[in-house]
């Protein structure tokens, strides 16, 4: 199912033993395009702390109560690796709380998360009911953070959708407005769709476009260059917030740029 990230901000993170906290941001990865942790504020709980949730803990997605639901215990959330979030999270702090949840390194592999596996297929059978934790996780050890292969320091592979959103977006002849959302996909949880406001080029009109079509980034200057010109996105299906993305639209979507649909 498409989720949009905007509507899953702030959403409350339930344990199985109580809540721990809210989402504050998201970390994807800028080389596949898939969000790797959500960054959780863990408010009155553990004052002045966040903590990294990896979508394999993620058992559901609850719309109605407008929580997630993980498998994981707070004492086990209490005494993970910390970050610093106005810092970069690097691939060697990624591999040590890999290893302190017995995760497999999804750098390590095939398929987005390294065993060709998607996060909501990774874990056997085993749950005493939906708030259970997760004691049956098959996977490989992780390479654990002394195995790590070591980054330059100011080269982050991982980047914050609340730091992207507002980047502008450059068409190949010119610029037609900036990211304004994302649409991820909760089965895979890659970011399937950027959300395009054009509003400073054709006001009123929002559009989507697919990480495929990206041809760069440059990350200092915030912009994000595409593969598409500016007369053929203006004449783009429009992308409507309160409408599900679905398979007409989608279909709809890649026949107009004459792009085949990209699929994991």
């Amino acid at each position: 199912m498409l989720q949009i990230i905007s509507d899953l901000d702030g959403r409350k993170i339930h344990a199985a033993d109580g809540e721990i906290g809210s989402v504050e941001q998201f970390f994807f990865d800028d080389e596949t395009w898939t969000v790797r942790y959500l960054v959780v504020d863990t408010g009155n709980w553990l004052p002045g702390k966040e903590v990294l949730i990896s979508p394999i803990a993620v058992g559901e997605i609850d719309s109605v109560a407008r929580e997630f639901i993980v498998s994981l215990t707070k004492e086990q959330v209490e005494n993970s690796p910390g970050i610093e979030t106005d810092k970069s999270v690097s691939r060697q702090h990624e591999a040590e709380y890999n290893s302190y949840y017995g995760y497999t390194d999804y750098w390590g592999g095939g398929g987005l998360w390294g065993l060709g596996a998607y996060p909501s297929g990774l874990y056997t059978m085993g749950y005493p009911d939906r708030l259970g934790v997760a004691t049956g996780y098959a996977a490989t050890p992780a390479l654990g953070p002394e195995k790590a292969k070591p980054e330059e320091e100011g080269d982050p592979h991982l980047r914050s959708t609340k730091a992207v959103t507002g980047s502008n977006i450059e068409a190949k002849d010119g610029g037609i407005g900036h990211v304004e959302d994302f649409i991820i996909d909760d089965k895979t949880w890659a970011i399937r769709f950027l959300v395009v406001d054009t509003v400073n080029w054709w006001p009123g009109k929002k559009v989507i476009v697919a990480p495929q079509w990206i041809e760069s980034v440059s990350w200092d200057q915030s912009k994000v260059f595409v593969n598409l010109t500016k007369e053929s996105i203006k004449n783009a299906p429009e992308y409507f917030p309160s409408a599900i993305v679905n398979q007409a639209y989608e279909e709809s979507l890649y026949n107009h740029y004459g792009m085949s649909k990209y699929g994991y």
